[in-house]
């Protein structure tokens, strides 16, 4: 079910943020090439068992769409995910280390918008911090993955939502099971050498 993982993009890998240039001919080569993102898809199993996927709103429009971010230097895709599901929501837990699929959406950055295909890494979901980077900035705000589906803009990552929820969290289930607490204790110790986290 799961694809081949994807390569992160040289423009982009080195510095966590879009590449940008002087030069409007080389813009203008590149246009038509989509830039590269990464994203969580995170989930839980309500009372009930089913799937909830948890979105959150975009800074600017105010949509609902799942955590995502540029490649970033020293982490693996499925870890820039994970740091992106923190600091955009405040989520702890697990993400798959292949994507669960991929979707393109037109980024709007300060004076033009950008084409961006994003893997989608499934996330366990185990905990959500107190506090967070981007707290003040977005809500968040689970849903039943129909319901989700339903509410974001993208035609293939409503579908991609869709499949997960009816059989793709039981792929993801048995490592996130094995590993969350592990994960969990790493990231206790991390924090705990850093300091407080506000």
């Amino acid at each position: 079910m799961y694809r081949t993982e994807i390569v992160p993009d040289q423009e982009t890998a080195n510095s966590g943020t879009p590449a940008s240039s002087s030069n409007a001919g080389q813009e203008k080569r590149k246009a038509g090439k989509p830039r590269l993102q990464y994203a969580a898809l995170p989930f839980r199993f309500g009372a009930t068992g089913e799937v909830e996927i948890m979105l959150i709103t975009s800074r600017e429009t105010r949509r609902w769409v799942i955590p995502k971010g540029w490649p970033i230097k020293g982490l693996e895709p499925h870890e820039t995910a994970e740091r992106e599901a923190f600091e955009e929501a405040g989520l702890r837990g697990c993400a798959a280390k292949r994507p669960v699929g991929r979707y393109r959406y037109e980024k709007r950055l300060q004076q033009s918008t950008v084409l961006c295909e994003v893997a989608v890494y499934p996330f366990a979901v185990t905990t959500q911090r107190k506090r967070w980077p981007e707290q003040h900035q977005r809500e968040g705000r689970w849903f039943s993955a129909e319901e989700a589906a339903n509410a974001v803009r993208e035609e293939d990552l409503q579908r991609l939502i869709r499949s997960f929820g009816a059989k793709g969290a039981s792929i993801m289930t048995g490592r996130a099971s094995r590993t969350a607490t592990k994960t969990l204790s790493r990231l206790k110790m991390r924090e705990a050498a850093a300091g407080p986290v506000g």
